[in-house]
């Protein structure tokens, strides 16, 4: 049964270009005739493909299942008893903690674990999941076009000044990690023990004007084409995709720092609980969150790594734009036991 399900979720993931596959066949110490499967939302601008291929050079086959975070944590939920991923890696600690109280996340301590911030991970200390990269949800602009003086100061300022009615892009799906981000930044504001699961009546309000005064995100788009076509001027992006957005759109990302500081997430990795490539799932965890390969990935990517060690191999001005900004104070704990019901309140009642 595991055969056929892995079977098909590779074939739909092919079917919808996202997964990404190469290699010789498990580890190369365990000869393993099933590819270990890798589901991700970090697998965007050729990361499952680079994965794949050095994960093949270290003598990991891996297939590479990438979508929302949202979405990848309710698959591994479902699968749970029966599962068809072997590792997750990707989300943050908010989703992580979802599938550890479900008992969806087999307990590992890598071989890297002295190399990182022990609070940066699980914060039960049972090892459950690990951190690999650091990322601040960011609102960004065409810093060449747009002077920062004339930018927001703040989100809250896109729908509540007539200025950028309509000129920043309003996400129409929920599934994604960063705008469910997005949303706990605002939300957390306005946390009210009478509310609405935790919200006041004015936090729910801001939320509803992000959707009324947005310009709706258009399928298939890139928000940073329709900066360059003129239809917005305003878009959310995680940090590590600013250099491949500049580079791939030719202008320079400005970014808005809010008084409140930017949301910061922290992507993890865990193993699934009930896999058959137990071993084969923890020596590619000691591979991938080691110093050399995540030093690769920022190098690769941009991307802000946890791990000491490559911390110091990573690009200064990586280091130095993350350590520059300022981290809005988020309860993570009252936003782990709310996200799923915020979520599906504003799918219901305000998206579209």
């Amino acid at each position: 049964m595991r055969q056929f399900l892995k079977a098909s979720a590779l074939l739909a993931s092919a079917a919808l270009a996202l997964a990404a596959c190469g290699g010789t066949g498990g580890s190369a110490e365990s000869g393993a005739d099933d590819p270990l499967i890798v589901y991700t939302n970090s697998n965007g601008d050729g990361r499952a493909e680079w994965l794949t291929e050095q994960a093949a050079e270290a003598g990991f086959e891996i297939e590479v299942v990438g979508q929302g975070g949202g979405d990848t944590t309710n698959k591994i939920l479902a699968e749970a008893g029966n599962p068809v991923a072997d590792v997750v890696f990707g989300l943050n600690h908010v989703y992580f903690n979802q599938l550890v109280d479900a008992d969806t996340i087999e307990p590992y301590t890598p071989e890297w674990s002295e190399e990182i911030d022990p609070g940066l991970g699980d914060a039960s200390g049972d090892g459950n999941y690990w951190p690999l990269v650091q990322q601040a949800i960011l609102l960004t602009y065409d810093a060449d076009r747009i002077d920062a003086a004339d930018a927001p100061s703040d989100w809250l300022d896109l729908w509540n000044d007539p200025a950028y009615a309509g000129k920043y892009q309003s996400e129409q799906g929920m599934g994604a990690a960063t705008i469910q981000i997005v949303m706990s930044g605002i939300l957390t504001r306005y946390a009210d023990p009478e509310g609405e699961m935790g919200i006041s009546e004015e936090g729910w309000a801001e939320v509803e004007k992000y959707f009324s005064e947005g310009n709706p995100a258009v399928p298939d788009v890139d928000a940073y084409q329709r900066i360059v076509d003129g239809e917005i001027d305003y878009a959310q992006q995680a940090s590590s995709g600013i250099p491949g957005k500049e580079e791939a759109f030719g202008f320079e990302v400005g970014v808005v720092e809010p008084e409140v500081g930017v949301p910061f997430v922290i992507e993890q990795v865990g193993i699934v609980k009930g896999t058959d490539q137990l071993e084969d799932s923890q020596d590619f965890i000691d591979w991938f969150g080691s110093a050399e390969v995540q030093a690769e990935w920022s190098g690769e990517f941009d991307s802000m790594p946890v791990n000491q060690g490559a911390i110091d191999q990573a690009d200064p001005s990586i280091v130095e734009f993350h350590e520059g900004l300022t981290r809005q104070d988020i309860d993570w704990e009252f936003v782990t036991e709310n996200l799923g019901g915020w979520v599906e309140k504003i799918e219901l009642e305000y998206v579209g």
